[in-house]
């Protein structure tokens, strides 16, 4: 049995419908790829809720080892939206090693990821946390997901797919884009946004085609990692 972790459904949305059979039981979604065994959990967007899910999972489905998985926003002008990056810093040394050659032909990127606290939206912040944390790209969750795996010796491997980055930022304030308190869209407010900038109609529908690239990406390379590692 192998463990995923996502922040949200969103992004898991193109893995699990390649999963058969599906169960969900007690927020886990169960099913396999091929004739492995998987178990997929979404742990919200940052750390709030990671441990209490992460317990669940390892709990209840006991796997061999955890792929935290999800989108990540690049802080360096290397990376680009859509690019694969496999954190160095937060996976298993074996695990990294196996996982990198595997990815070789999908140039998953072995970078540093760094954890924020909270959501970065200016290249002010970008540059400060490459700057600071040597630091190729930043999410919200991979620390604390890494923080219970360690206390529960559960081996894990960060794996993630860029969805934006300093040259290919967000279409709007991600403050419109995400309720962080919500866990969602607050759909009232992107309007609202929308009709006082129009200009964001089209790079919002930019950047939709962008994320869906995205987690194709991200999908073929979890599957190939689940099916040969």
């Amino acid at each position: 049995m192998i463990g995923i972790t996502f922040a949200l459904p969103s992004e898991s949305s193109d893995f699990v419908r390649q999963l058969r059979p599906v169960e969900n039981v007690d927020g886990l979604v169960f099913g396999k790829i091929g004739d492995r065994d998987v178990v997929v959990v979404h742990t919200g967007v940052g750390a709030r809720n990671c441990n209490e899910r992460l317990e669940i999972l390892l709990h209840k489905a006991k796997p061999q080892f955890v792929i935290t998985s999800g989108f990540a926003g690049a802080v360096v002008d290397q990376l680009r939206v859509g690019d694969l990056i496999l954190a160095e810093n937060f996976s298993e040394p074996n695990l990294f090693g196996l996982a990198k050659e595997i990815l070789r032909d999908q140039n998953a990127r072995a970078v540093k990821l760094f954890t924020s606290t909270s959501i970065i939206d200016s290249f002010e912040e970008r540059n400060e946390i490459a700057r600071k944390s040597g630091a190729a790209a930043v999410d919200m969750e991979t620390g604390a997901i890494v923080a219970t795996c360690n206390a529960h010796g559960m081996p894990l491997l960060s794996l993630r797919a860029i969805s934006d980055s300093p040259s290919e930022p967000f279409p709007a304030p991600m403050s419109i884009l995400f309720d962080l308190e919500r866990q969602r869209t607050n759909y009232g407010r992107l309007f609202a946004y929308l009709l006082r900038h129009p200009a964001s109609i089209s790079r919002l529908t930019r950047f939709s085609g962008e994320i869906a690239r995205a987690r194709t990406a991200l999908t073929e390379a979890i599957v190939t990692l689940v099916t040969k590692i």
